[in-house]
């Protein structure tokens, strides 16, 4: 109803319902409550593998934490026993994050892989250094890490390991390693073929 050209409170109450029930009903139409495409199943799934990759993330990085403080106390007391136990612990760490976290977090690994290795060299058990190395290879292929100076974990993993062959260790310029390692490594091959 319109009188002076104002719509009556009646009229518009009517129009406002009519346009609500239109749209109620409309979004309504949207809604898939069964069967469809699956989107929801999805969407759970998804979820669920995210928080287990969330929380199997968190048990690593408490764990990896654990086993670089007790790499610190190594370095303070010089004691090749907690370098062991230090390395022993991130390759628990690794285990422990499994097969389903092996694309998580993977330079975060690298460098665990990487103490490990050193603190088994630190420790004295090249067996399990050359072990853990060739398993840093494997979860890592032609990947490497770069120290401060720029030389290549890998490449001086192999030669602190023997794993160099003798190509390259006759050609040490062609490696990348610490200008230290080289020397060194020149000095014990030039005593022992002399």
């Amino acid at each position: 109803m319109k009188v002076n050209g104002i719509v009556s409170g009646a009229a518009r109450c009517l129009v406002l319902r009519v346009v609500g029930a239109a749209g109620l009903m409309f979004a309504l139409a949207a809604c898939q409550t069964g069967g469809g495409s699956g989107f929801a199943e999805e969407g759970i799934g998804y979820r669920e593998a995210r928080f287990a990759e969330i929380t199997a993330l968190r048990g690593y990085r408490s764990c990896a934490e654990e086993a670089q403080a007790l790499d610190v106390k190594a370095r303070e007391t010089r004691s090749p026993a907690r370098y062991l136990a230090s390395a022993r612990l991130i390759e628990r760490c690794e285990t422990e994050l499994g097969m389903g976290g092996a694309g998580l977090a993977p330079e975060e690994r690298m460098r665990n892989y990487a103490l490990a290795v050193h603190n088994y060299v630190r420790g004295g058990d090249l067996k399990r250094a050359r072990e853990t190395f060739e398993r840093f290879q494997t979860a890592f292929p032609k990947q490497d890490l770069y120290y401060t100076d720029g030389s290549s974990f890998v490449d001086t993993t192999r030669a602190l390991l023997g794993q160099a062959n003798d190509q390259e260790m006759a050609r040490f310029s062609m490696l990348n390693i610490s200008s230290a390692l080289k020397a060194e490594m020149n000095r014990i091959s030039h005593w022992t073929n002399n």
